[in-house]
């Protein structure tokens, strides 16, 4: 009989039901691409800002010495300090070592330029160098840390002699690709004319070799620049290492921020001082908090109207069987069968509209994931079940105040035809 009541309900209020069951999947299917996004968005919006150059640097630890003597700052000169090139590849046998996308080490000189009276400033760097690990090669270089450099020709090859010369000196000295140049008595190529936006455009950039080679520096690097998905700090992130206890520097250093990948860079080179660039690490925090909050007050916008539309809907749906409501209850029906019955019908709404908003809002998440990210969206299954239930407490919700109205029904006045 019960059975028989909750199949006329759906077959005689098709519309109703169809127009409730629309509303849930809407909200169901709103909140599932807004999760799944949102789940997914922060290494997404990682992967993005690291097309805006790197975010930790590495120095000398004599560049961070201060003497002072007598009031007056005698920090030791440190253009003796230098890295050496054999230990970079060291930054990728630390725990963190996937997340690092690349690093491009940086040596500069001044140089002179033959044929001119001005010196220029000479940057030895990789390009895109092959570094051969235990397991595997990758590449590295300013095409992976600095990918908004753009050559007008060709890249220098990092094994060669062939320079990148700023654009503003080019247009100073009027240097073109193809040309002849000498530094320092060295004679070599002008590969390409260099575009960076910076200082770089006032600069000659060679492979990190040939830099040495001029510099009498053999293996000497004095900075690099390291590029790694990080996530986003907090307060936690910002703590002092060295005041942590074992337990709490384990939990810190397991979490991929920016200090403590720095802070296991710093560990595996010798001498070596590692720091986040703080301006990208924090306009990163800022950029994913604001896209979360704005993704978050869509899903509840959705859940609340999702809510609203229910409510109207069950809300007609009593008014209209309020007869029938009546005659169960003048049949012997108690308070828990109505609520049964019409918890019953709600239920069946949700799970529908649940299941069929978690498969739109999958295709939605992708959508959105290609269109804004180029790539797709990872939905997570444990989703699922929490769409369901966001789906049952959004129709037990919209559907609360019209049960317990339904309650309240005399049976004898809603038969007789009085009840409004």
């Amino acid at each position: 009989m019960f059975l028989r009541l909750l199949y006329q309900s759906f077959l005689r209020q098709r519309r109703r039901k169809l127009l409730a069951g629309v509303a849930i999947m809407l909200g169901m299917t709103v909140a599932t691409a807004m999760i799944s996004v949102g789940v997914d968005v922060g290494d997404k919006i990682n992967r993005e800002l690291r097309s805006y150059g790197a975010n930790i640097v590495v120095y000398p630890q004599e560049d961070t010495l201060d003497v002072d003597v007598g009031g007056v700052n005698v920090k030791p000169v440190s253009q003796g300090a230098y890295l050496k090139e054999s230990d970079l590849v060291n930054i990728k046998h630390i725990f963190w070592a996937h997340n690092i996308i690349g690093y491009s080490p940086m040596l500069s000189l001044p140089v002179s330029i033959g044929g001119t009276a001005a010196p220029a400033e000479l940057i030895g760097t990789y390009f895109a160098k092959p570094i051969q690990l235990e397991n595997e090669t990758i590449t590295t270089g300013v095409t992976k840390t600095h990918p908004w450099w753009k050559v007008d020709g060709q890249w220098p090859d990092d094994a060669g002699n062939s320079v990148l010369v700023g654009r503003r000196l080019a247009n100073n000295l009027k240097f073109h690709a193809g040309d002849l140049v000498y530094l320092a008595n060295h004679e070599t190529k002008i590969s390409g004319i260099l575009s960076t936006g910076g200082a770089e455009e006032d600069a000659i950039v060679a492979p990190l070799a040939l830099a040495q080679k001029i510099a009498n520096h053999p293996g000497a690097v004095r900075r690099v620049y390291v590029s790694a998905l990080t996530k986003p700090e907090d307060d936690f992130a910002r703590r002092d290492p060295r005041s942590m206890s074992p337990d709490m520097l384990e939990r810190w250093s397991c979490s991929p921020y920016a200090n403590s990948i720095a802070y296991q860079i710093q560990e595996a080179l010798p001498n070596a001082r590692a720091e986040q660039i703080r301006q990208v690490a924090q306009n990163e925090g800022v950029l994913l908090s604001r896209i979360s909050g704005l993704m978050l007050l869509v899903t509840l916008a959705a859940l609340g109207a999702a809510v609203l539309a229910v409510s109207a809907a069950m809300a007609t749906t009593i008014f209209e069987r309020r007869r029938e409501i009546g005659l169960m209850k003048s049949l012997g029906a108690n308070n828990g069968a109505v609520v049964t019955l019409f918890l019953s019908e709600a239920g069946l709404l949700a799970i529908a509209g649940g299941v069929t908003g978690f498969l739109l809002g999958a295709v939605m998440a992708q959508r959105i994931g290609i269109a804004v990210f180029n790539s797709r969206v990872e939905i997570q299954p444990v989703l699922f079940p929490v769409v369901l239930l966001l789906a049952i407490l959004v129709t037990f919700v919209g559907s609360a105040a019209s049960i317990r109205r339904a309650l309240t029904f005399d049976p004898a006045v809603v038969l007789r035809g009085d009840a409004t």
